[in-house]
């Protein structure tokens, strides 16, 4: 399952619970069955480091409302030149905000 995914997933659940809210806008998607069925869009909720690529910064004292399980990408450099680099995927926590706990960055 790709990072996009189980962050969808994950902001679904969230939803039904009252955590965050929804667009208003709705998707079509499949469930496990093969049926199609009418979801409402989840707010966007983004990690920390996600929320400045998009020119925004968290404010600070807010709290993660979500920890979630997301896949790393790493490449470890070799010690010397006979060795290859080596990749490797790993699940490790992330933490999510909503955009109401961010304020645009001012320049």
């Amino acid at each position: 399952m790709t990072n996009e995914m189980i962050i969808f997933n994950e902001s679904v659940k969230l939803m039904e619970e009252g955590i965050i809210e929804g667009t208003g806008n709705f998707v079509t998607v499949e469930n496990e069955d093969g049926e199609k069925i009418e979801l409402e869009e989840p707010e966007q909720i983004h990690t920390y480091a996600g929320w400045k690529a998009l020119k925004r910064q968290v404010k600070k004292g807010e709290k993660s409302v979500a920890t979630i399980q997301i896949w790393k990408h790493t490449t470890k450099k070799p010690k010397n030149n006979e060795e290859e680099e080596k990749e490797r995927m790993f699940l490790t926590n992330a933490f999510f905000f909503r955009e109401c706990q961010t304020e645009a960055i001012t320049q």
